[in-house]
């Protein structure tokens, strides 16, 4: 008898060990989780520059995101699955490819299937309080209905904080504004966690919105002393090495640093409450710079790539700096394990735990040797009869292969009357009001600079065709000799195999997660989501 108990004990042991570092036994057991996920904030923070010298991350200061990624682990090549917010948004919370999201794949249009799981409300139902302040959206919280949402919802302290540069600019003294900007973070945060009910986890999303356009122009000298002319010789070979460019950037990686210092507030209050050792953090963004030639809206690396760090001092060995590939669909699989809650088989995303829990640094796991890409539609009215712009792509360490699948139509919208009467659209117009011409690039300096000066010179033709003019169907870029992908050599005979190849497995990839663009004849896609007939 004693010896049949004994062995039922033992098995019993076992298996609670064996499942310990996931199914928690209590919930103080389980980890929090901070996550920071910036509008329109690409890959840029010092801590970048420090390793990769050369770039406009030299003119950046980061502190609190460089010591969160020192603590913990620093992702090198983090990329989103779709550089436009709304369907990067989708397959990270579902942990899915964006085309497998149904409407929530597109922008104008979108609407969430609920009974696709996301991972917000898998942590709820298993017994983590969540809370949201600034943009997530509906599948990161409770509903569809905005009363389901509020319910989630920490802003009593204020949402200033998504127009800071624009708060400072009024202010008649920046130095207290700017304490109040930084506060309500801080107040949003705090009183989440005071209605937390006993010693439930937590899920609490922070999602600023400032690096989104608009911003004050030369807000980032005056405000964070960025000078524009420090970029010069820095920028990437996208963008017009021009004072005007130089001091858009420069104002946009002055709403980084406030972005950072908002971070920071965040950290400070998990020291203080004790929460910092057993909460994972993670801090990320939806897509690269908006309103510059290549980023936002564009499958090259300057719209994809993203700054990604994790830390949880309890379970993950930190002062790691990985090199393996990463789609943030990933992340969604790797909070649910770490959370103890079964991952739903329709998850595509790889949980990155067993890489977070090394002790390895550069590549973990070689078998994250690439990423996948695409987009379909952005603004919807961008082009003729509201079609989208359909790209996949494949992303290694030596080349980068777009497939366009509609070459006719163009990348960044089409400009009513502009290239047949050359009747310039108004200058400052095109700085603040994203319709008026190639939709798909937010309105900004730079893009108001493409379009105003392209006749000047053949340069600046070249420059304004990078941005707007059609583009072939097959892109193919070699990163050993082009890391900015500028220079396509998909027609040169001398990387016919390595295109073929890369051709051959980004369509398996695509019919084997069924996108509907290569699965379906026509494309579910070409579907406008305001009208019941096809395009």
């Amino acid at each position: 008898m004693f010896q049949r108990l004994f062995a039922l004990l033992a098995v019993f042991v076992c298996l609670t060990n064996g499942t310990a570092s996931l199914a928690q036994s209590s919930p103080s057991d389980r980890p929090n989780v901070l996550f920071v996920f910036a509008d329109d904030w690409g890959r840029y923070a010092s801590i970048y520059g420090q390793r990769e010298p050369g770039s406009i991350n030299d003119a950046v200061r980061t502190p609190n995101f460089d010591s969160l990624a020192k603590k913990g682990v620093l992702f090198t090549r983090a990329f989103v699955n779709a550089p436009s917010c709304t369907p990067c948004r989708s397959s990270l919370l579902s942990g899915q490819y964006f085309w497998r999201t149904g409407r929530g794949a597109i922008l104008q249009g979108a609407v969430w299937d609920s009974s696709i799981p996301t991972f917000p409300l898998l942590l709820e139902k298993s017994g983590y309080a969540i809370g949201h302040t600034g943009k997530v959206w509906s599948p990161g919280t409770p509903g569809n209905a905005p009363i389901g949402a509020q319910r989630t919802a920490f802003n009593k302290s204020g949402r200033q904080f998504n127009d800071f540069s624009e708060a400072l600019n009024k202010s008649a003294d920046e130095a207290s504004t700017r304490a109040q900007l930084l506060a309500e973070v801080r107040g949003n945060f705090e009183s989440f966690l005071k209605q937390r009910p006993g010693d439930k986890p937590f899920c609490y999303w922070w999602g600023p919105t400032n690096t989104h356009r608009t911003w004050i122009k030369g807000s980032g000298k005056r405000f964070w002393k960025i000078d524009p002319d420090s970029l010069k010789g820095k920028m990437s070979a996208h963008l017009p090495d021009v004072p005007e460019v130089r001091e858009d950037v420069a104002d946009y990686l002055g709403e980084v640093q406030a972005l950072d210092a908002g971070l920071g507030e965040l950290l400070a209050v998990l020291e203080q409450t004790g929460e910092a050792s057993r909460t994972m953090v993670i801090v990320s963004g939806d897509h690269g710079m908006p309103g510059v030639p290549g980023g936002k809206c564009n499958l090259y690396d300057l719209g994809t790539r993203v700054s990604l760090a994790v830390c949880c001092p309890d379970r993950i060995p930190g002062g790691r700096v990985v090199d393996d590939f990463v789609c943030l669909p990933d992340l969604a699989p790797t909070i649910l394990e770490a959370a103890g809650v079964e991952v739903p088989k329709v998850m595509t995303g790889r949980s990155l735990l067993k890489v977070l829990q090394s002790d390895a640094s550069g590549v973990v796991d070689s078998t994250r040797d690439f990423v996948v890409t695409g987009r379909e539609r952005h603004v919807a009215a961008a082009r003729l009869e509201l079609r989208p712009y359909p790209q996949r792509a494949i992303r290694t360490a030596d080349f980068l292969y777009i497939r366009n699948f509609a070459p006719d139509r163009w990348p960044m919208g089409t400009a009513p009357g502009f290239g047949t009467t050359g009747k310039m659209p108004d200058a400052d117009a095109l700085e603040t009001t994203t319709f008026g011409a190639f939709a798909d690039m937010d309105a900004s300096p730079t893009k108001s600079w493409l379009i105003t000066h392209v006749h000047e010179n053949s340069e600046n033709q070249t420059w304004f065709d990078r941005a707007f003019a059609q583009r072939p169907a097959e892109e193919l870029f070699d990163l050993s000799v082009d890391p900015d992908q500028i220079h396509n050599v998909a027609l040169d005979p001398k990387y016919a195999d390595t295109r073929a190849k890369l051709a051959d497995r980004l369509m398996q990839i695509l019919k084997e997660t069924n996108d509907p663009r290569v699965t379906t004849d026509p494309p579910a896609f070409e579907q406008s989501p305001f009208t019941d007939k096809p395009n």
